[in-house]
């Protein structure tokens, strides 16, 4: 896997990314820091990044345990460390699985098997991050 990250520049803490895949993604950085608001911050990226993993593998997984998933959003909270470097210290993933006669059985084994084995993401923020993970099931119409 590789990235290119570009700074954008004098007049600001903008950056571009180019992805290995070909993708470009920008990021900035506050104004307090020199920033203009452009674009998510990099440690905002790295939580959205996360929240996309995770969110993969529960769909996939359920998928794969033919569940009749329609839907899937996970709210992350994220608490970072006071002093430099601010690591994340304390993560809680809130998921939201939507579907027909989905048991909560089969999701809870969908996000466990996302934490412990294949969100390669979360498994690395947990080396200096807390991890809490909770979930609600909505009935699809």
């Amino acid at each position: 896997m590789k990235c290119n990250v570009k700074w954008l520049g004098e007049g600001g803490m903008a950056f571009v990314a180019e992805t290995g895949s070909g993708h470009l993604v920008s990021m900035d950085g506050a104004p307090d820091a020199g920033g203009r608001n452009l674009a998510p911050r990099p440690m905002e990226m790295l939580l959205a990044g996360t929240g996309g993993c995770t969110a993969f593998d529960v769909v996939m997984i359920l998928k794969k345990g033919r569940h009749a998933v329609s839907g899937c959003e996970v709210r992350l909270e994220a608490r970072r460390a006071e002093q430099d470097p601010k690591v994340f210290t304390h993560l809680h993933f809130h998921f939201r699985v939507s579907g027909k006669n989905l048991k909560p059985e089969a999701v809870a084994r969908a996000i466990d098997l996302s934490k412990d084995k294949y969100c390669s993401a979360s498994i690395m923020l947990g080396k200096t991050a807390q991890i809490t993970h909770d979930f609600e099931i909505v009935e699809a119409g």
